[in-house]
């Protein structure tokens, strides 16, 4: 008995010393990975959130309770680092090598850079690693292969360069491989093949080289497979096409060479997805490709297949979009109907069919009205069809882009293309298209491009024109058309107009001036008479043709003031009188025509005019000038020099002593202004309307909260309905806040004197002692701000652009179109109102400033936002037209970033402009908006190339010093360039 109780006593001892020592090992373990967290953590320069500064502590909490960290409840020893998706900067510590349990390790989507360590080759338990959406560097390291439990490596957007390591065929656990977005280059390595685990390989968008490995489309379990945007060679491996399991290959824009088996489908049941476009593909396409049955995207485009297009593919009735663009395809020849498009009724879910750039020579048959009604796509320019529009296009009622042009296609344009009422781009130039432009086109209320031109088409244009509200480009040339209805002027937000080479006749009325967005417009070999002043309210054209019609009078001296104009011709007119001296103003004018008119004075010297031939002025008798321009030499007499005093000094007199009138009147009437305040409510201006008090109160509820629509640093803003109905703005100013008098006074003062397209209009005031307001024009689609970070709004790339466009606009009216310049002060998104066409206006002028003149400076105490002011306004309070640009140049970069810039990545040395900076110009991409721009998207180089030029100008916009940013004139001239640009190459695309 005695000898058992020792035996149990024994044993009792022996299990509290085994955990005593367990306890102590555990201990232990566990201060070794919260060494190795801690040592991370010191290698993270930048923690924007406070994430890991906040938490990680070894005074706080156990290291399984921080952020990121998981254990494991057998070992406690760390399982699972996941730092994803918290801004993180700086490198991986050595020391994350020593948590030895890791399984799962993610860095995903944060900023770290330098190379992966060595030492992370000991975590040999590893089974997810996520290093994607970084700035990696270096090699792609070869320990990756002696991970034996790896199952998924992320490793794309990064910038690891050389060779995939032959070392990665060693994970026989490997299911997911995602390398794209990389510099990585050489060959694929074929000891992938070894991995006969693998579902994903994702290579596209690197400098891959060689061929395809049979090595890897043979393995037995791949369901994705993307080698897409490299320099791939040599044939396609026909057991790319023998995998059962396969869902997506893609293979697009490499070299690939050879035809593609005519058992193509014939292995490939669960296929959904093939793009092989931009590829040096040959051959027939297989009929087998319909028993891919699951195919829901084919694009073949851009290859040398040719034969017809199989009748077979109506047979991928689950298909949604079909490329065969650019090949040299035909239609079957037992018919002169294109059958294939006919077999195509049978795929229900059809969104895009591109066939353009194809020999397809036949016609369209009439079932195309069958085809399904979820089809938004339809484009087959430049393919020989022939015969007639079919009626029965028009039940395709969810098309957006209907492109026929360059074709032979005759008759009509058919009536029922008015029932395609989401139709927003219709393509038929270059046709042999006849008869009148039908009045059902003026349904398509959603049409923004509209090209007709180079056709048969007579009479005049439709007098409903003006219903076509968001009609942007017009193409009618080279037509037979007689009229232009008046309404047509009415389309104030049209970008480019082509009427030339018709027979339009009659002259043109005030209201063209009303298209102040317009850019081009080209009225040429035409029979139009008449003057042209309504032009002078264009002040946004770049391209302005008028020759070869009949036009008269004198060419206006406010054409000067057309400051983005690069291109005027008014050749082969009846104009009378001088060349404006204004013209040697615009800068950017660089091909100018008044040849063959009946101009007469010496011809303006200096500025851009001087840069012109003699062609530009051939023809006209009575012009002199130098004789390079082959015209008589002007006189120089006393008579001369009269003229000159008459025509130049005299009316300089003239604008000095009315300029100091209208000064006096100025200072006399803010005098008398500052008389009448404190007696009740007042009206500055007697054209504004008289409102109460009373009638604000009861406009706005009493100043309900539900009528408050924003609050600012002075005040605040409520939406009010008026007694008539007019829905307004209400601006009360918080009198019992310093500033609140001085702001009030400050934009009444400022909206008094000014008035412009693009900046909010102000209806009246109501001041007394102890409440003063502003009753301002309603913008019903509330800020910039609101649309640029909400999730429930979207602005495109174009749209941005019109946007930016209109804010500089009105600040080059600000600086440089005002009696006496005036600076904002406080340019900022939530300050960009946009009206119910989408036109941006800016708004809140509450600590704006008058200026002497456009290069003058003054001082102020007054601080606008943090992030968009200019360092001198910051440090200094100086404030000029300068300082405007630059808080310009950062709303630029925001627009298009969708980043604040007090964001809180922007800590330490970088900013938003910082930021921007390294960007340029090669990795503009990684800065834009994400919803803007992606790889392989539809005209991506038109949109990469338009970003990097905006994004070059806001740089440009917000140097340091002043002296060096350009000014709001060039500011406005760029942009519309660029937009133009942009236009003229997706057209071209």
């Amino acid at each position: 008995m005695e000898i058992s109780s020792i035996f149990v006593i024994f044993v009792l001892l022996l299990v509290h010393c085994l955990m005593a020592s367990t306890a102590v090992a555990v201990r232990t373990n566990i201060t070794t990975d919260q060494s190795a967290l801690l040592a991370l953590k010191d290698h993270i320069t930048d923690d924007p959130y406070k994430t890991l500064a906040s938490n990680w502590s070894t005074t706080s909490t156990s290291v399984c309770n921080w952020i990121g960290i998981t254990c494991g409840a057998k070992h406690h020893r760390v399982t699972a680092l996941n730092l994803s998706h918290m801004g993180l900067s700086g490198t991986i510590a050595p020391q994350v090598g020593k948590l030895t349990f890791l399984s799962h390790l993610s860095f995903r989507n944060n900023n770290f850079h330098g190379s992966l360590p060595n030492e992370l080759a000991s975590l040999r338990r590893l089974e997810v690693v996520s290093f994607g959406l970084n700035n990696f560097s270096g090699m792609l390291p070869s320990w990756f292969g002696f991970l034996p439990k790896l199952q998924v490596l992320y490793a794309y957007r990064n910038s690891f360069e050389g060779t995939v390591p032959e070392s990665l065929g060693n994970i026989l656990s490997l299911k997911v491989l995602h390398l794209r977005e990389n510099k990585l280059s050489g060959r694929i390595p074929k000891s992938l093949g070894n991995c006969t685990s693998l579902e994903i390989i994702h290579l596209d968008d690197n400098y891959f080289t060689g061929e395809i490995p049979q090595e890897i489309v043979t393995l037995p379990n791949l369901i994705e497979v993307t080698l897409a945007n490299n320099s791939l060679t040599g044939h396609i491996p026909n057991a790319t096409f023998n995998g059962s399991n396969i869902e997506v290959i893609s293979l697009y824009m490499n070299r690939l060479s050879g035809n593609l088996p005519s058992s193509i489908g014939n292995w490939l049941p669960n296929l959904k997805v093939l793009y092989l476009w931009e590829n040096r593909l040959e051959g027939i396409i297989p009929s087998s490709i319909s028993n891919a049955s699951m195919l829901t995207e084919l694009e073949l485009g851009a290859n040398y297949f040719y034969g017809f297009i199989p009748n077979t593919l109506g047979n991928l009735r689950h298909l949604e979009r079909l490329n065969l663009v650019n090949n040299y395809l035909t239609r079957e020849s037992s018919t002169l109907e294109l059958s294939f498009l006919s077999s195509l009724t049978n795929c229900v879910n059809l969104t895009s069919i591109v066939v353009a750039d194809n020999p397809l020579n036949g016609i369209l048959p009439k079932p195309i009205g069958n085809l399904s009604t979820s089809l938004e796509e339809f484009v087959a320019f430049n393919c020989n069809i022939k015969g007639i529009i079919p009626r029965e296009i028009g039940n395709l009622s969810n098309l957006m882009t209907l492109s026929l042009y360059d074709n032979e296609l005759t008759g009509p344009i058919p009536t029922t293309l008015g029932n395609l009422r989401k139709l927003q781009g219709l393509f038929l130039q270059n046709n042999r298209i006849r008869g009148l432009i039908p009045n059902d086109i003026c349904h398509l209320r959603n049409l923004a491009e509209l090209h007709l031109d180079h056709n048969e088409l007579f009479g005049s244009i439709p007098t409903c024109w003006g219903s076509l509200s968001s009609l942007r480009n017009l193409y009618l040339d080279s037509n037979q058309l007689t009229s232009i209805p008046s309404s047509f002027w009415s389309l104030t937000d049209m970008l480019q107009i082509n009427l030339s080479s018709n027979s339009l006749s009659g002259y043109l009325p005030l209201d063209v001036g009303k298209l102040e967005h317009v850019t081009q417009m080209d009225l040429s070999w035409n029979k139009l008479s008449g003057d042209i002043h309504a032009i002078k309210g264009l002040c946004s054209l770049v391209n302005l043709s008028l020759a070869h019609n009949k036009f008269q009078g004198p060419i206006p001296q406010s054409f000067g003031k057309l400051i983005s104009m690069e291109r005027l011709d008014l050749s082969d007119n009846n104009f009378s009188g001088e060349i404006p001296e204004s013209l040697i103003k615009l800068k950017c004018l660089k091909d100018f025509n008044v040849s063959f008119n009946r101009l007469q004075g010496e011809i303006p010297s200096g500025g851009v005019i001087s840069q012109f031939s003699a062609l530009s002025f051939m023809g006209n008798q009575a012009l002199c000038g130098p004789p390079q321009l082959q015209v008589p030499p002007c006189k120089t007499t006393s008579q001369t020099t009269t003229s000159v005093i008459i025509r130049y000094i005299l009316p300089a007199m003239i604008v000095a002593i009315l300029a100091l009138f209208l000064i006096f009147v100025l200072m006399r009437g803010q005098k008398r202004d500052a008389k009448l305040k404190g007696q009740g409510d007042l009206l500055p201006l007697t054209t504004w309307r008289r409102i109460t008090y009373l009638e604000l109160e009861q406009a706005t509820n009493g100043f309900s909260e539900t009528n408050l629509v924003g609050k600012g640093s002075f005040g605040s803003v409520y939406k009010g309905t008026l007694s008539d109905g007019t829905s307004v703005a209400i601006k009360v100013f918080n009198l019992n806040i310093e500033g609140g008098f001085k702001s009030f006074e400050t934009e009444c003062d400022v909206l008094c004197s000014i008035r412009h397209r693009n900046l909010v209009k102000i209806i009246s005031c109501c001041s007394n002692i102890d409440f003063k307001a502003l009753v301002l024009e309603y913008m019903p689609m509330g800020s910039l701000k609101k649309w640029l970070y909400s999730h429930s709004h979207f602005l495109d790339m174009l749209e941005r652009l019109s946007m930016m466009i209109d804010v500089a606009s009105s600040l080059e009216y600000l600086h440089h179109g005002c009696p006496l310049p005036v600076v904002h002060c406080d340019l900022k998104p939530g300050n960009i109102l946009l009206n119910k066409d989408m036109v941006a206006l800016v708004s809140d002028f509450g600590i704006s400033k008058f200026l002497g003149n456009e290069d003058s400076i003054t001082q102020t105490m007054t601080l606008a936002t943090i992030g968009y002011m200019a360092p001198e306004y910051g440090s200094q309070g100086i404030i000029s037209t300068r300082g405007d640009v630059y808080s310009y140049g950062i709303l630029l970069m925001e627009t298009f970033t969708r980043k604040n810039p007090t964001d809180e990545m922007f800590v330490g040395e970088m900013s938003l402009k910082g930021w921007v900076r390294q960007s340029l110009p090669h990795s503009v991409i990684e800065v834009i908006d994400s919803s803007l721009l992606k790889r392989g998207e539809e005209n991506f180089n038109a949109k990469l190339d338009c970003m990097l030029s905006i994004m070059q100008l806001a740089i440009t916009c917000s140097t340091e010093a002043p002296e060096e940013r350009s000014n709001m004139r060039d500011v406005v001239a760029t942009l519309k360039s660029i937009k133009l640009k942009f236009l003229k190459d997706v057209r071209e695309d």
